[in-house]
């Protein structure tokens, strides 16, 4: 059995690096969707989601950042371009929202469906004995179940 050079399974490293690119993609949309949620914001609610929109965006930032050094930690290549990501992510670009309930709706199932996938790469992580990649999505996910707590209370 062939290792990368952090001592990983090459073909578990190269599928683990595959996943990540999904989670990327991911997290690239949903980056660029709340970024358009804290632009766009009108009403009542605006100066509540308006700071709520850009604490959530910078946190992207950096797990996108996070997770493209992961890829490259595992060998794999992350893929920058914005066209690429809109042909495999999960997450879909959101359509303009001013109506901060309605994007705050986007949000929450955003994050449900990001939960499925950290927790996919998580088990995987750990068959594989990559202590790296599941101690990245072990945090992700507590910080996904806060979010999710959070919004869920927003708008219950």
């Amino acid at each position: 059995m062939s290792t990368n050079y952090i001592g990983l399974p090459t073909e578990g490293a190269d599928r683990l690096g595959k996943e990540l690119h999904h989670l990327l993609a991911n997290y690239e949309v949903f980056y660029q969707n709340v970024r358009g949620f804290h632009w766009n914001v009108r009403g009542p609610q605006f100066f509540e989601l308006h700071a709520k929109f850009e604490e959530l965006y910078t946190e992207l930032a950096m797990k996108i950042d996070v997770v493209a050094e992961r890829m490259l930690t595992l060998g794999a290549t992350p893929d920058h371009r914005f066209s690429s990501y809109t042909l495999i992510a999960e997450i879909e670009e959101s359509p303009i929202l001013k109506d901060g309930t309605e994007a705050a709706k986007v949000v929450l199932n955003t994050l449900k469906a990001l939960i499925v996938r950290h927790r996919m790469i998580l088990s995987e992580a750990a068959q594989l004995g990559d202590e790296g990649t599941a101690s990245i999505m072990s945090d992700f996910i507590k910080d996904l179940e806060k979010h999710i707590w959070m919004y869920a209370a927003y708008l219950h």
